[in-house]
């Protein structure tokens, strides 16, 4: 595992650019399907991407990995501390790439009064091994969006996590910790 200055430069900050974050992935090894399981918090990687600060907007919790056929990739936090995962399927990605508006603060308390429309006891994801910048690594596919988030190990409870959207050419970053 890369012990580097970009390394804690990355995640002592939580920013870099694209091409400094994708150095730091490229050097990492691949997460399996059996590191995955469990419970992970997640934290956004600054990057310029358009959904920088998006996640934690709203409140991002992180992942829950049950099993390779069952994942909830989205867990928010409700404010009085329950988790609650949300219907991937209902999330409009191309509007959050398109509007800044929704990462504003007042969003957070209306997202959190529709989690009785958004909120789902379903999985939302598999996880299969797949190759991305050559590597075989573990990703998670979600079900009703186009969207790949692959994982490469920092160490044996962190991961680094690069969403692959289809149609968005900057990749976006984030880190789950082990909880």
């Amino acid at each position: 595992m890369p012990t580097t200055e970009l390394t804690s430069d990355i995640i002592g900050r939580g920013r870099a650019s694209t091409s400094e974050a994708l150095a730091l992935f490229d050097a990492l090894d691949p997460g399996d399907l059996n590191f995955m399981t469990g419970d992970w918090q997640g934290s956004g990687i600054h990057t310029g991407h358009p959904m920088d600060g998006l996640l934690e907007t709203y409140a991002w919790h992180g992942k829950t990995f049950v099993s390779p056929d069952e994942v909830h990739p989205l867990i928010f936090e409700d404010g009085r501390g329950r988790l609650f995962a949300v219907n991937a399927a209902l999330m409009p990605m191309g509007l959050a790439l398109r509007m800044p508006a929704l990462k504003w603060k007042i969003m957070r308390p209306v997202f959190r009064l529709g989690k009785f429309l958004l909120g789902t006891k379903k999985s939302g994801a598999r996880l299969r091994m797949l190759e991305h910048r050559g590597k075989f690594s573990a990703t998670m596919i979600y079900d009703a969006q186009p969207i790949n988030d692959v994982f490469r190990r920092l160490d044996e409870n962190t991961v680094l996590g690069l969403m692959d959207l289809k149609g968005c050419p900057q990749p976006f970053f984030f880190l789950l910790r082990r909880k």
